[in-house]
């Protein structure tokens, strides 16, 4: 691996042409860079500069190396700047478009979490529907968009994904809680709670339907999973909700989680995008923070 120093000496002395005038601009003598790079040419076995009367010129072997070298520096002033961002220099920000089910579910987490590391960053959340949380990231009001079945759009860059099951949520004491799957049948005998056709859970309840050819009956439709939760904590009730929608209840031992068993039974994908590559180092780390909260917890048995 190539020193920092030797790689400055390089890219100067590219640029220049001439050792000289790379020592006068970085105030190194011009026989210690000379030095380090017939080293290196030496330890390379072929020369990195063709040395003209006038000037220096890179070889092909040195173009090769010229533009590792470059890219090499580049992300090591990335590095510098991400290092001195998390050092508490400087404050940063950065902004979340959401819809409802992570907000109501895993994203508090998440949040509490990463701000109990970086107090000194601000967060601004906001909820939207599928179609606009969409248009929110594509015209930049949000650095970066969380939600479950978000639409492929050749404007948007997916930063990371996972699929969660989707089954039915009922109270630890239901008289089904028992089973570890359940059919849509056993469902339709007990009071439903769904989500309405504003949210991502219900294409997938009404295809499951449609391919059995029995009816969605609910007894309660919403957009609010606070709501599905507290229905299925009633005697009797049940919901279709995923693993990260009851973390809490669950831990606390309060609802129970049954895998749908109905074939063709698809799975929902919660994704973050954004515009492009992410550049705020800010917001890099809570991604990687949100893949390992998300980790943890859909790799857990349900």
């Amino acid at each position: 691996m190539l020193h920092s120093r030797l790689l400055i000496y390089l890219d100067t002395v590219a640029r220049c042409g001439s050792i000289r005038k790379a020592g006068e601009q970085l105030n190194v003598a011009s026989t210690a860079i000379n030095r380090q790079i017939l080293t290196l040419e030496d330890n390379l076995g072929t020369p990195i500069f063709q040395r003209l009367p006038r000037k220096l010129v890179l070889t092909a072997a040195g173009e090769i190396l010229l533009a590792h070298v470059r890219e090499t520096l580049k992300n090591m002033n990335l590095t510098r700047q991400v290092l001195e961002d998390l050092k508490g220099l400087k404050r940063g920000e950065f902004s979340i478009a959401t819809m409802v089910g992570p907000i109501s579910t895993f994203l508090p987490l998440a949040l509490a979490d990463f701000h109990n590391t970086h107090q000194n960053v601000r967060i601004h959340v906001s909820t939207y529907g599928t179609h606009d949380l969409v248009e929110t990231v594509k015209n930049g009001q949000a650095d970066i968009g969380i939600g479950f079945d978000i639409p492929v759009d050749n404007s948007l860059v997916v930063q990371t994904s996972r699929t969660v099951p989707l089954g039915v949520v009922m109270g630890v004491h239901h008289p089904l809680a028992h089973q570890e799957s359940i059919t849509l049948e056993e469902c339709n005998a007990w009071p439903l709670t769904v989500a309405d056709a504003s949210m991502a859970i219900r294409p997938h309840l009404e295809d499951l339907y449609a391919a059995r050819n029995l009816t969605l009956t609910p007894a309660i439709e919403t957009n609010s999973i606070e709501l599905m939760r507290q229905m299925a904590l009633s005697p009797g009730h049940i919901t279709f909700l995923t693993p990260l929608d009851i973390i809490q209840e669950k831990a606390e031992g309060k609802l129970k989680f049954l895998s749908l068993n109905e074939h063709g039974t698809q799975p929902q994908t919660l994704s973050i995008v954004a515009r492009s590559k992410i550049s705020n180092p800010f917001t890099a780390l809570f991604i990687e923070r949100v893949e390992y909260f998300l980790q943890d917890y859909t790799s857990a048995s349900v």
